[in-house]
Protein backbone atom coordinates (compact mmCIF):
# COMPACT_ATOMS: atom_id res chain seq x y z
CA UNK A 1 0.00 0.00 0.00
CA UNK A 2 1.18 3.61 -1.10
CA UNK A 3 2.71 5.67 1.73
CA UNK A 4 0.90 9.31 1.36
CA UNK A 5 3.26 12.21 2.19
CA UNK A 6 2.24 15.59 2.12
CA UNK A 7 5.29 18.21 1.37
CA UNK A 8 4.20 21.16 3.11
CA UNK A 9 5.68 24.22 4.58
CA UNK A 10 3.38 27.09 5.69
CA UNK A 11 6.16 29.56 3.99
CA UNK A 12 5.86 30.33 0.32
CA UNK A 13 9.22 30.02 -2.00
CA UNK A 14 11.04 27.41 -0.04
CA UNK A 15 10.90 24.25 -2.74
CA UNK A 16 7.96 22.62 -2.30
CA UNK A 17 6.47 22.34 -5.79
CA UNK A 18 9.84 21.74 -6.92
CA UNK A 19 10.48 18.73 -4.53
CA UNK A 20 7.33 17.39 -5.59
CA UNK A 21 7.99 17.22 -9.48
CA UNK A 22 11.37 16.28 -8.56
CA UNK A 23 10.96 13.38 -6.11
CA UNK A 24 7.98 11.70 -7.82
CA UNK A 25 10.41 12.07 -11.35
CA UNK A 26 13.03 10.05 -9.42
CA UNK A 27 11.21 7.97 -7.87
CA UNK A 28 9.75 6.46 -10.69
CA UNK A 29 13.57 6.26 -11.63
CA UNK A 30 13.86 3.54 -8.41
CA UNK A 31 10.86 1.66 -10.63
CA UNK A 32 8.48 2.86 -7.96
CA UNK A 33 4.96 3.69 -8.98
CA UNK A 34 3.75 7.36 -7.73
CA UNK A 35 0.96 9.12 -7.86
CA UNK A 36 1.34 13.50 -7.66
CA UNK A 37 -1.33 15.45 -6.42
CA UNK A 38 -1.21 19.09 -6.96
CA UNK A 39 -3.06 20.63 -4.26
CA UNK A 40 -2.30 24.24 -4.38
CA UNK A 41 -4.52 26.49 -6.64
CA UNK A 42 -1.65 27.73 -8.34
CA UNK A 43 -1.47 24.80 -10.59
CA UNK A 44 2.56 24.82 -10.66
CA UNK A 45 3.21 21.40 -10.22
CA UNK A 46 0.60 20.56 -12.80
CA UNK A 47 2.27 22.94 -15.52
CA UNK A 48 5.61 21.32 -14.00
CA UNK A 49 4.54 18.12 -15.01
CA UNK A 50 3.94 18.89 -18.55
CA UNK A 51 -0.04 19.03 -18.36
CA UNK A 52 -1.90 22.49 -19.16
CA UNK A 53 -3.98 23.52 -16.13
CA UNK A 54 -5.87 26.06 -18.24
CA UNK A 55 -6.73 22.79 -20.58
CA UNK A 56 -8.14 20.78 -17.96
CA UNK A 57 -11.67 19.25 -18.30
CA UNK A 58 -11.66 17.85 -14.37
CA UNK A 59 -9.17 18.38 -11.85
CA UNK A 60 -8.83 17.45 -7.87
CA UNK A 61 -11.26 19.92 -7.22
CA UNK A 62 -13.70 18.19 -9.20
CA UNK A 63 -12.95 14.90 -7.36
CA UNK A 64 -13.13 16.61 -3.80
CA UNK A 65 -16.46 17.63 -3.98
CA UNK A 66 -17.52 14.59 -5.72
CA UNK A 67 -18.25 15.91 -9.15
CA UNK A 68 -16.28 13.24 -10.99
CA UNK A 69 -14.23 10.25 -10.34
CA UNK A 70 -10.23 9.41 -9.70
CA UNK A 71 -10.26 8.11 -13.33
CA UNK A 72 -11.70 11.08 -15.21
CA UNK A 73 -9.46 13.53 -13.08
CA UNK A 74 -6.24 11.87 -13.76
CA UNK A 75 -3.64 12.49 -15.95
CA UNK A 76 -0.11 11.37 -17.33
CA UNK A 77 3.37 13.15 -16.96
CA UNK A 78 5.20 11.79 -19.88
CA UNK A 79 8.48 13.32 -19.20
CA UNK A 80 7.94 12.36 -15.24
CA UNK A 81 6.53 8.64 -15.43
CA UNK A 82 3.99 9.50 -13.02
CA UNK A 83 0.36 9.81 -12.59
CA UNK A 84 -0.86 13.39 -11.25
CA UNK A 85 -4.09 14.63 -10.27
CA UNK A 86 -3.96 18.43 -11.67
CA UNK A 87 -5.08 21.61 -10.26
CA UNK A 88 -5.64 25.09 -11.26
CA UNK A 89 -7.91 28.09 -9.84
CA UNK A 90 -11.34 26.09 -9.47
CA UNK A 91 -9.37 25.01 -6.33
CA UNK A 92 -9.51 28.37 -4.74
CA UNK A 93 -13.21 27.70 -4.49
CA UNK A 94 -12.87 24.41 -2.36
CA UNK A 95 -11.91 26.40 0.30
CA UNK A 96 -15.14 27.74 0.67
CA UNK A 97 -17.11 24.71 -1.17
CA UNK A 98 -15.61 22.26 1.57
CA UNK A 99 -16.73 24.07 4.76
CA UNK A 100 -20.55 23.13 3.87
CA UNK A 101 -19.41 19.46 3.12
CA UNK A 102 -19.44 16.54 6.11
CA UNK A 103 -16.53 14.94 6.77
CA UNK A 104 -14.87 18.42 4.81
CA UNK A 105 -11.28 17.68 6.45
CA UNK A 106 -11.30 13.94 4.99
CA UNK A 107 -12.68 14.17 1.89
CA UNK A 108 -9.02 13.50 -0.10
CA UNK A 109 -8.05 10.21 2.25
CA UNK A 110 -11.89 9.17 1.31
CA UNK A 111 -11.08 9.64 -2.54
CA UNK A 112 -8.00 8.39 -2.39
CA UNK A 113 -8.27 5.01 -0.28
CA UNK A 114 -9.68 2.58 -3.23
CA UNK A 115 -6.29 3.19 -5.06
CA UNK A 116 -3.25 3.37 -2.55
CA UNK A 117 -2.55 -0.32 -2.92
CA UNK A 118 -2.00 0.83 -6.69
CA UNK A 119 1.05 2.84 -6.06
CA UNK A 120 4.27 2.52 -3.51
CA UNK A 121 4.33 6.55 -2.86
CA UNK A 122 1.87 9.29 -3.39
CA UNK A 123 2.93 12.91 -2.97
CA UNK A 124 0.63 15.92 -1.84
CA UNK A 125 1.99 19.54 -3.32
CA UNK A 126 0.41 21.69 -0.21
CA UNK A 127 -0.60 25.19 -0.59
CA UNK A 128 1.73 27.70 1.34
CA UNK A 129 -0.95 28.05 3.94
CA UNK A 130 -2.39 26.09 6.71
CA UNK A 131 -5.60 26.10 4.94
CA UNK A 132 -8.77 23.69 4.63
CA UNK A 133 -6.44 22.12 1.29
CA UNK A 134 -3.46 21.69 3.50
CA UNK A 135 -5.74 20.06 6.56
CA UNK A 136 -6.95 17.55 3.61
CA UNK A 137 -3.35 16.71 3.03
CA UNK A 138 -2.71 16.55 6.48
CA UNK A 139 -5.67 14.05 7.19
CA UNK A 140 -4.64 12.05 4.37
CA UNK A 141 -1.28 11.57 4.60
CA UNK A 142 1.28 9.44 6.86
CA UNK A 143 3.87 11.80 7.26
CA UNK A 144 5.12 15.29 6.09
CA UNK A 145 7.85 15.93 4.45
CA UNK A 146 9.02 19.85 5.24
CA UNK A 147 11.42 21.32 2.47
CA UNK A 148 12.77 24.59 3.69
CA UNK A 149 15.89 27.01 3.54
CA UNK A 150 18.39 27.14 6.31
CA UNK A 151 18.06 30.77 7.17
CA UNK A 152 16.35 32.53 10.23
CA UNK A 153 13.11 33.09 9.40
CA UNK A 154 12.61 29.35 8.14
CA UNK A 155 13.86 28.48 11.25
CA UNK A 156 11.84 30.50 13.23
CA UNK A 157 8.21 29.66 11.62
CA UNK A 158 8.99 25.68 11.88
CA UNK A 159 8.11 25.67 15.55
CA UNK A 160 4.86 26.92 14.27
CA UNK A 161 4.47 24.66 11.36
CA UNK A 162 5.66 21.62 13.46
CA UNK A 163 2.64 22.64 16.44
CA UNK A 164 0.47 23.01 13.87
CA UNK A 165 1.21 19.20 12.49
CA UNK A 166 1.17 17.72 16.22
CA UNK A 167 -2.68 19.13 16.63
CA UNK A 168 -4.04 17.83 13.78
CA UNK A 169 -2.34 14.38 14.43
CA UNK A 170 -4.01 14.57 18.02
CA UNK A 171 -7.59 15.99 16.45
CA UNK A 172 -7.97 14.35 13.25
CA UNK A 173 -4.78 11.79 12.10
CA UNK A 174 -3.16 9.66 14.89
CA UNK A 175 -0.95 7.78 12.44
CA UNK A 176 0.81 11.51 10.94
CA UNK A 177 3.93 12.52 11.86
CA UNK A 178 7.40 14.21 10.41
CA UNK A 179 8.60 12.19 7.77
CA UNK A 180 11.77 14.13 7.35
CA UNK A 181 12.75 17.79 7.02
CA UNK A 182 14.71 18.73 3.53
CA UNK A 183 17.58 21.44 2.96
CA UNK A 184 16.82 23.52 0.04
CA UNK A 185 18.48 25.97 -1.90
CA UNK A 186 21.32 24.88 0.24
CA UNK A 187 24.91 26.65 -0.85
CA UNK A 188 27.34 25.75 1.87
CA UNK A 189 29.40 28.32 1.03
CA UNK A 190 27.23 30.55 3.73
CA UNK A 191 27.92 30.78 7.54
CA UNK A 192 24.36 31.53 8.47
CA UNK A 193 23.34 28.44 6.20
CA UNK A 194 25.88 25.79 8.56
CA UNK A 195 24.65 27.44 11.31
CA UNK A 196 21.22 26.77 10.86
CA UNK A 197 21.57 23.57 9.15
CA UNK A 198 23.42 22.24 12.79
CA UNK A 199 20.61 24.03 14.51
CA UNK A 200 18.41 21.59 12.36
CA UNK A 201 20.76 18.56 12.93
CA UNK A 202 20.77 18.71 16.41
CA UNK A 203 16.86 19.49 17.20
CA UNK A 204 15.13 17.03 15.21
CA UNK A 205 18.62 14.18 15.01
CA UNK A 206 17.49 11.13 12.40
CA UNK A 207 14.46 13.26 10.85
CA UNK A 208 16.69 15.54 8.93
CA UNK A 209 17.35 14.28 5.54
CA UNK A 210 21.03 13.84 5.16
CA UNK A 211 20.43 14.91 1.43
CA UNK A 212 20.20 18.40 0.59
CA UNK A 213 19.20 20.18 -2.53
CA UNK A 214 21.79 22.57 -3.74
CA UNK A 215 20.66 25.88 -5.85
CA UNK A 216 20.72 25.31 -9.39
CA UNK A 217 19.77 26.75 -12.23
CA UNK A 218 18.92 23.52 -14.48
CA UNK A 219 16.17 23.22 -10.97
CA UNK A 220 14.79 26.59 -11.77
CA UNK A 221 14.93 26.03 -15.95
CA UNK A 222 12.69 22.86 -16.26
CA UNK A 223 9.42 23.82 -14.73
CA UNK A 224 9.06 25.65 -18.14
CA UNK A 225 9.74 23.13 -20.14
CA UNK A 226 7.38 21.30 -18.30
CA UNK A 227 9.06 18.62 -17.14
CA UNK A 228 11.46 17.75 -13.80
CA UNK A 229 15.28 17.84 -13.69
CA UNK A 230 15.98 14.44 -14.11
CA UNK A 231 14.08 14.69 -17.67
CA UNK A 232 15.57 18.12 -18.65
CA UNK A 233 19.52 17.78 -18.00
CA UNK A 234 19.61 14.10 -15.95
CA UNK A 235 23.90 15.03 -15.23
CA UNK A 236 22.71 18.66 -13.53
CA UNK A 237 23.56 18.75 -9.86
CA UNK A 238 19.53 19.45 -8.84
CA UNK A 239 18.88 15.97 -10.68
CA UNK A 240 21.29 13.90 -9.13
CA UNK A 241 20.22 15.77 -5.60
CA UNK A 242 16.82 14.38 -6.15
CA UNK A 243 17.58 11.17 -7.48
CA UNK A 244 20.37 10.79 -3.97
CA UNK A 245 16.99 12.27 -2.03
CA UNK A 246 14.87 9.19 -3.77
CA UNK A 247 17.16 6.78 -2.74
CA UNK A 248 17.20 8.12 0.86
CA UNK A 249 13.66 8.13 1.09
CA UNK A 250 13.97 4.15 -0.20
CA UNK A 251 16.68 3.48 2.01
CA UNK A 252 14.44 4.53 5.15
CA UNK A 253 11.20 3.25 4.31
CA UNK A 254 12.91 -0.75 4.35
CA UNK A 255 14.48 -0.13 7.31
CA UNK A 256 11.15 1.12 9.05
CA UNK A 257 9.61 -2.14 7.49
CA UNK A 258 12.07 -4.54 8.78
CA UNK A 259 11.73 -2.80 12.05
CA UNK A 260 7.94 -3.22 12.58
CA UNK A 261 8.15 -6.83 11.10
CA UNK A 262 10.49 -7.80 13.81
CA UNK A 263 8.97 -9.75 16.82
CA UNK A 264 9.22 -8.35 20.05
Amino acid sequence: MAKVFAIANQKGGVGKTTTCINLAASLVATKRRVLLIDLDPQGNATMGSGVDKHALEHSVYDLLIGECDLNQAMHFSEHGGYQLLPANRDLTAAEVVLLEMQMKESRLRTALAPIRENYDYILIDCPPSLSMLTLNALVAADGVIIPMQCEYFALEGLSDLVDNIKRIGELLNPALKIEGLLRTMYDPRLSLINDVSAQLKEHFGDQLYDTVIPRNIRLAEAPSFGMPALAYDKTSRGALAYLALAGEMVRRQRRTSRAVAQPT
